[in-house]
């Protein structure tokens, strides 16, 4: 039985090297009359952090700041993709039709991808990988690794250029 991809997560970091890995999505995407959806994991501060600057800001003051950072973060998540698109214009059609929707949610990334690509009944994820040091170079970064162990769908993993 050949599998079915009509829906596609693509985990991103928002880097610029981030845009190798999102135009294999959009290609996978158009190939497959597939819809996207982007998803930005931005991880939490540890307790200890959140704590002291709640108790140095105060409650109130902590809470908008969370908001306000969620907002910017998912406006420049929508601006990075604009680019994206505008510039893979010219190798895949409609590339703003692909996407479904654009998640920024705070949180761990493995398991926020994971969950995500649940909710959303994904068919496959795509991710990109850096390695951050000799091992994770050997194979692939932490987060990606984590991804593929865990997901039951498959996780198309691409090599990043350096920052």
């Amino acid at each position: 039985m050949v599998p079915e991809i009509k829906k596609i997560l693509y985990a991103t970091d928002l880097s610029e090297s981030a845009r190798h890995a999102f135009g294999y999505a959009a290609d996978l995407a158009q190939r497959y009359g597939a819809m996207m959806t982007i998803l930005y994991v931005m991880e939490n501060m540890s307790h200890l952090v959140e704590a002291e600057v709640k108790e140095t800001i105060g409650q109130k003051e902590w809470d908008k700041l969370k908001f306000e950072r969620l907002h910017y973060v998912t406006e420049k998540t929508k601006a990075r993709l604009e680019g994206f698109c505008r510039e893979m214009n010219s190798e895949i059609d409609s590339c703003r039709l692909l996407v479904e929707d654009i998640l920024v949610i705070r949180g761990n990334p493995p398991e926020e991808i994971i969950n995500t690509s649940k909710g959303i009944n994904a068919d496959m994820i795509v991710m990109g990988s850096y390695g951050h040091n000799i091992l994770e170079d050997a194979f692939i970064g932490g987060t990606a690794r984590k991804v593929v162990k865990q997901s039951e769908k498959p996780v198309l993993v691409i090599r990043l250029p350096k920052k």
